[in-house]
């Protein structure tokens, strides 16, 4: 969506005909995305506009630098995102609370023109305070350049500075209206021909006597109004006590079959006189009641849509962005706080598709974890490049090494980048995936069809035949449920194909013969690191260390046979 159609404007996607692909819930699960979510807002339907964001993906780099730029914005000007959320949350609650939410066929009446008068007030000055806020030197991005763009065009185009005048003209709030003067012709036999609406008046008629005014208003010609102009006189005739037959109850009987078909927009029990009940006529003033809806209506239903002119579909584009703003600010505020204590974060930077260096990415750590803990001493961060030499990483290390974090790490940096948040690093250069693919075990009533392996074999086929050579594949213990020779024959032709597919992989396994050979594979081997027995977390590219990672477990928990024999020496004697 662009500006530039004039219809519709978006902060996350800029107009070009970018593709885009959904993450599996599989996927957003194994990166720790929902995790993540829970930490950044309480807010289900915010959790939920994060994931849809993050797991919406593109290879199209100017969708990550449009959404990184909106976000240095966002982020950098915390003045500016304050205003924007508070003026858009007031447009939000007019659609949704306001007289838009009425229905099309609905009659409108006297108060729901004073009530769309004042809530046309009010989304005007929200436009113009958002063209105000956004007409600021300091705001660089494109995404709300163009906001800015369209909230003029908006504001030219709907004509809101004649509409402003004209509203401010009437000045008239629905609390002064003290009474409505109606127009009835009548033929020869008093019966009503026809209605008009003469007048909306901010004062009371006065009493005056029924019988005098009526025996005044037609005994002599003189007295008879030449044309229908109302003189501005508010004299009237309240229905206290009417004698029989009078003009009133002949008034009141011929309006019975009219007053069924008409429904009162004055409110349940608005009246133009208040008339006792049992006294004969209060279905004269039901009647009038009706009259000032039926008139009122269709001059009310002319002026709610000449007043609206743009404003319904509007508001609703502009409520549309409100999902996307906060999708920032909560990101915004977030990485604000894990700064605070002591996390690292930078503005990720996309390469070109042609740069042979695909990933590049320097001190980054694994924001799931870092946001889990109550301290960022405790976390320790790699580098990891994809290029040329390096398309496939084989990744061994002890149990609890730290090989699942890095996977999951890696992952969460390109959905984090190409979602245009500062991603947990010192440097982060790459080129977008189309699509993360994860191979992570499945749970055990995922697998009771298949078995565990045929189920891993069936899972990795979709996700080999759906990947290009622009995804990214993270595997996670593939093929380790079965025997050794299985396993190990089954992962070696899998990264044989991968590597001819040329897709950028990390697969984490307990297979070291499989990282042995990783040169022979066209992958690289890279080790979780230890030194006697102490885990460091970190990752770096060497051959396997083969079964010193069993002796190190052994180690730690006393079962070797020297521990064990140790302490069965003096016992034997």
């Amino acid at each position: 969506m662009s500006v530039r159609n004039g219809t519709s404007i978006s902060l996350l996607h800029p107009g070009s005909e970018a593709e885009y692909k959904t993450m599996s819930d599989t996927t957003v699960h194994d990166l720790g995305i929902d995790s993540i979510t829970s930490k950044i807002t309480d807010d289900p339907k915010q959790q939920q506009m994060i994931i849809r964001v993050l797991s919406k993906m593109s290879s199209d780099d100017n969708v990550a630098r449009y959404r990184q730029e909106v976000f240095d914005d966002i982020y950098n000007l915390p003045d500016i995102r304050e205003k924007l959320l508070d003026l858009m949350n007031q447009i939000d609650y007019l659609k949704d609370y306001g007289t838009w939410r009425k229905n099309a066929e609905e009659k409108p009446g006297l108060w729901d023109l004073m009530h769309r008068l004042d809530e046309l007030k009010t989304y005007i000055k929200c436009v113009e305070d958002i063209r105000e806020c956004l007409d600021d030197p300091r705001i660089k991005s494109r995404g709300l350049k163009d906001l800015h763009e369209y909230m003029n065009s908006l504001y030219s185009d709907a004509k809101f500075a004649e509409m402003k005048k004209d509203i401010e003209s009437l000045n008239t709030d629905a609390s002064s209206i003290q009474s409505v003067t109606i127009g009835i012709n009548v033929n020869s036999r008093f019966e009503v021909e026809s209605l008009g609406l003469v007048s909306v008046n901010a004062k009371p008629f006065k009493k005056s006597g029924i019988v005098s005014n009526f025996a005044d208003a037609i005994a002599s010609k003189d007295k008879l109004n030449k044309d229908s102009d109302w003189d501005g006189d508010l004299h009237f005739d309240p229905a206290d006590s009417p004698e029989k037959d009078s003009f009133i109850d002949k008034l009141d009987k011929t309006a019975n079959a009219m007053a069924k078909q008409s429904v009162p927009m004055l409110g349940a029990d608005a009246t133009l006189a208040k008339i006792p009940d049992g006294d004969g006529s209060t279905g004269s003033t039901f009647y009038l009641s009706n009259v000032a809806s039926k008139l009122m209506s269709h001059l009310v239903k002319k002026l709610r849509s000449s007043l609206s002119a743009y404003s319904d579909i509007s508001i609703v584009t502009i409520s549309k962005l409100i999902p996307e703003l906060i999708y920032y600010i909560n990101f915004a505020e977030f990485i604000k706080k894990a700064r605070d204590k002591g996390m690292h974060f930078c503005k990720a930077e996309p390469v070109d598709s042609s740069s042979e260096v695909r990933m590049n990415a320097k001190g980054f750590y694994n924001l799931k974890l870092a946001s889990s803990l109550d301290s960022f001493d405790e976390v320790v961060d790699n580098d990891l490049v994809f290029d040329t030499d390096h398309v496939i990483y084989l990744l061994t290390g002890a149990n609890r090494g730290g090989k699942t974090t890095l996977t999951q790490a890696a992952g969460l940096l390109f959905a984090l980048a190409q979602g245009g948040i500062y991603v947990p690093a010192d440097e982060f250069k790459f080129i977008p995936v189309d699509m993360i693919f994860t191979h992570f075990p499945a749970d055990e009533d995922k697998t009771m069809d298949l078995g565990r392996l045929g189920e891993e074999c069936v899972r990795f086929k979709d996700i080999f035949n759906e990947a290009t050579s622009s995804s990214l594949i993270l595997l996670n213990e593939s093929f380790s449920t079965t025997s050794f020779e299985e396993g190990y024959y089954i992962a070696e032709d899998s990264v044989r194909a991968l590597r001819v597919r040329n897709i950028r992989t990390i697969y984490n396994t307990h297979m070291h013969k499989l990282a042995e050979n990783a040169k022979t594979l066209g992958a690289s081997s890279i080790v979780m690191a230890s030194e006697d027995g102490t885990r460091s977390y970190k990752v770096i590219e060497k051959a396997p260390e083969g079964s010193s990672y069993a002796h190190d477990i052994a180690v730690k928990y006393g079962v070797t046979y020297d521990m064990l024999t140790k302490d069965q020496a003096g016992t034997d004697e």
